[in-house]
């Protein structure tokens, strides 16, 4: 796996280069090497979200990886930013010959000023925005995967509206269960990381994640 894997992330450089020549200084492409999940990010064209090489995967990355050979192909997708952007997504997973995830190639394009010119010619012409234009989901773009980890965390204490630390077993297990859908748990050390700052030990949070693959089988 490992030469078939180096060729492919040899050959895209210049891939990544010219998709984010072609749209310009609104659009960031952006190639991530799984193999190294805290550093994941190999190249890098424009600057939407702020990636740079050497970085981590967004929490958008941590959904493909643990998706594994189920991994699709997500295009044009929205999300939003921590500073209100509204981002249109594509990305695309990357496999080895036989068919092994190895990586993702991801385009970002800043369509804020796109949704607030069609917001104003909306209101001009007396028709309605999309609801599609305004994503409520934000996503964490931070080259650190542990601070990824804790704002997946942190969203599942503000949707519970009191600590993680405080919450019953069944409300946590549906917190484990939300970190378990977003992926956090196809990382290397992430349940011990999880485990700490539940406040549980990780015999309890490997008995959660068990009951929920029975559940899922």
């Amino acid at each position: 796996m490992s030469s078939t894997a180096d060729a492919v992330f040899a050959a895209l450089p210049p891939v990544v280069e010219g998709i984010a020549a072609t749209f310009g200084r609104s659009c960031e492409v952006v190639l991530h090497d799984y193999r190294d999940q805290r550093r994941s990010v190999v190249a890098v064209a424009g600057s939407v979200t702020g990636r740079e090489v050497g970085d981590a995967m967004s929490e958008i990355g941590l959904r493909v990886l643990a998706a594994g050979a189920e991994a699709r192909n997500e295009v044009g997708y929205l999300t939003r930013t921590h500073d209100g952007r509204v981002l249109k997504c594509t990305t695309l997973p990357l496999r080895d010959v036989d068919g092994t995830l190895i990586g993702a190639l991801c385009v970002n394009i800043d369509i804020s000023a796109v949704t607030r010119a069609a917001s104003v010619l909306s209101d001009l012409i007396g028709l309605s925005t999309s609801p599609d234009a305004s994503p409520s989901a934000t996503t964490n773009f931070s080259g650190d995967l542990d601070q990824v980890v804790d704002s997946l965390v942190e969203r599942a204490e503000r949707t519970h509206a009191v600590p993680v630390a405080t919450l019953g077993r069944d409300t946590r297990l549906e917190l484990v269960r939300s970190l378990h859908e977003a992926g956090v748990f196809a990382l290397r050390g992430a349940p011990a990381r999880v485990a700490k700052r539940l406040g549980i030990s990780r015999t309890a949070l490997y008995n959660d994640l068990a009951n929920l693959k029975k559940e899922e089988s």
